[in-house]
């Protein structure tokens, strides 16, 4: 016989059975007003039995109308407890909340977990001066080293699981790995992830920060980027491009790591080939070297050594400059690894050139070299092409870019350099300010154009060897930058049909101007399917290790020497937090998986 379901029987609680048996209803079950016992099944026969075994003698001598204005004190003061419970257990869930607020701040501004007692005793002493009523709930709020370093976890975690729910919607994706060392001189391994979902949206965030204690080969890193896919449980055939920063162990031809992920798509029978860039920020900043200028810099490097090295020179240069009312009133260090740098030391040099030489001759310094018109030209040159070059820099950096817009940035720079030869060799110096001014000044010598258009020439081709990888994707990076002007007939016989139809769309041509190249992606119709996989796959690509870089600068920001003991765990999660761009932690649902837990003025205090 099958067993009887009560929720099916519609039972419902009668307002009689308050009078009569002091029961009430509570979130669909009867509550006795006199004990505060619940009654498993709502039926009058059970409510009765217990009001006759526990409760019968005390109501006795009372008639109807006394027994409802019992009922109704009772009720009263049942609603008043559960009132109370409830702000109880509502304050207990802001502390926690609040702590969680707290803890990504601190993660985020890259403090160190005890901040959080810090911040603790700086509420307090504002609450008692400002609202002293509440210095209880303030207090309740734990903000201990322990508590912000358990907070932080739970927030990278809750960011992590949020990342592969999203991972499973993506239609294709792509990676950039960079490999940097920590001030521990441990290596660590940055893996980013960029992935597009079937409406073509784009999620670019954090993937993990891997610490490498022994070799960094490319099999290590191979190993290390395959873990990371499988706990994502990524597809391997989904995966459609590998973007690194030109190392040996990542790129080499046999043992790198692009090549032992060629051969593991291979082993996942993936129909789809890999493509590989070596970061496009990465190559611009070499093909500044095709110049072969270093004689200049070396100079410059010394004389600003000179005069920021020691503290009496670096005084008595800025008094000298403030004295002769300059503009500037400083020089700035030439930092090789920071590559903006060098066009800003070039700069202020070269504005400053005059003085400097003044102050150098003031100090017995042989100035020889910086008065040579042809070092001077040399300079100028320098200082022009350097700030074009950085201004390209700027465009390629930040979130968020399309690689099909850095090959156009670049593109147009190419383009820019064979104007400029032709403009150099013609003396035109429209577009070198500096090196105009240096013309101006000659007093024997020609200006050497003829020799710096050579230069301009070799920074030319070096620039066409370094991007050939990405003319050989030309076509592919053409059909999401501007689809309507790509030729039919050259395009993959797969794509011709729709590339058609959608060259004689007026609709979705007005579309394209109004949006852009990079939006217009997801107003292309389900009626073309084939373009829609070739958008994603080139939406999802990485153009640069940019946020690998950015994110080695956060490592540094927080593991330093004074945190150089902070756990891989533990930076991990202040990186994941710090970096995350699409995604926000849910803080809400992680107050909820506490289990309503309400921290004691005690235990916060520990």
């Amino acid at each position: 016989m099958a067993k009887r379901k009560v929720d099916t029987e519609n039972r419902g609680f009668q307002t009689r059975w308050e009078s009569e048996y002091m029961f009430t209803e509570v979130a669909g079950k009867p509550v006795c007003l006199l004990c505060g016992e619940s009654v498993a099944v709502l039926k009058e026969y059970n409510l009765r039995r217990h009001y006759e075994t526990k409760h019968a003698d005390k109501n006795k001598n009372m008639d109807m109308e006394q027994r409802l204005q019992k009922a109704e004190e009772l009720k009263r003061g049942l609603k008043s407890r559960q009132a109370l419970f409830k702000k109880a257990k509502s304050q207990g869930q802001a502390a926690v909340k609040a702590s969680f607020i707290l803890a990504e701040e601190i993660a985020k501004s890259a403090r160190p977990f005890t901040e959080g007692d810090f911040i603790k005793n700086c509420m307090i002493k504002v609450c008692d001066e400002v609202c002293p009523e509440k210095r209880q709930l303030f207090l309740n709020v734990s903000l201990s080293r322990n508590t912000i370093a358990e907070r932080v976890d739970q927030l990278s975690i809750n960011l992590k699981e949020q990342l592969v729910k999203e991972g499973k919607y993506f239609i294709a994706y792509s990676l950039a790995v960079d490999e940097s060392t920590d001030i521990s001189d441990i290596a660590q391994l940055s893996i980013f992830i960029r992935g597009v979902d079937s409406s073509l949206s784009v999620t670019e965030e954090f993937l993990a920060l891997r610490p490498m204690h022994g070799t960094t080969t490319g099999h290590d890193l191979y190993e290390e980027v395959s873990r990371c896919v499988n706990e994502m449980e990524l597809p391997w055939e989904k995966l459609v491009g590998l973007t690194t920063d030109g190392a040996p162990a990542m790129c080499g031809h046999r043992s790198g790591l692009v090549a032992k992920i060629r051969e593991k798509m291979q082993e996942e029978n993936a129909t789809g080939e890999l493509t590989a860039y070596h970061c496009i920020i990465h190559q611009e900043a070499l093909c500044g070297k095709a110049l072969k200028m270093e004689h200049v810099m070396s100079i410059i490097t010394r004389t600003v050594n000179f005069i920021r090295a020691k503290g009496l020179n670096h005084r008595q240069f800025k008094a000298f400059l403030t004295e002769l009312e300059t503009e500037h009133g400083d020089l700035p260090y030439h930092t090789e690894v920071r590559w903006l740098s060098q066009g800003k030391v070039l700069q202020r040099c070269f504005e400053l050139r005059e003085e400097i030489c003044l102050f150098l001759d003031s100090k017995g310094k042989d100035t020889t070299q910086l008065r040579d018109e042809m070092f001077l030209c040399e300079m100028a040159f320098l200082c022009d092409i350097t700030s074009h070059l950085n201004a390209m820099n700027l465009q390629l950096q930040g979130r968020d870019h399309v690689i099909s817009d850095m090959y156009s940035t670049v593109k147009a720079f190419k383009t820019k350099l064979t104007l400029w030869e032709t403009q150099m060799r013609k003396e035109n110096l429209s577009h070198f300010p500096s090196c105009q001014t240096m013309k101006e000044k000659l007093s024997t010598s020609a200006f050497p154009s003829a020799q710096l258009a050579d230069k301009i020439g070799m920074l030319a081709a070096d620039f066409r060897r370094r991007f050939a990888d990405f003319e050989a994707q030309k076509s592919r990076l053409e059909l999401l930058g501007n689809p309507f002007a790509v030729d039919v007939e050259s395009s993959p016989p797969n794509l011709q049909m729709e590339l058609i139809d959608l060259q004689c769309n007026d609709a979705l041509r007005a579309k394209y101007a109004a949006v852009g190249a990079a939006e217009f992606a997801r107003f292309l119709p389900d009626t073309m399917p084939q373009l829609r996989i070739q958008a994603a796959q080139t939406l999802s690509m990485f153009g640069s290790t940019y946020l690998c870089e950015q994110l080695f600068s956060l490592m540094n920001l927080n593991k330093t020497s004074h945190r150089s003991r902070l756990t891989a765990e533990h930076l991990h999660s202040i990186l994941r937090i710090s970096s995350a761009q699409s995604l926000t932690p849910n803080i809400d649902e992680l107050v909820e998986k506490m289990g309503h837990h309400q921290v004691s003025p005690s235990t916060s205090n520990k």
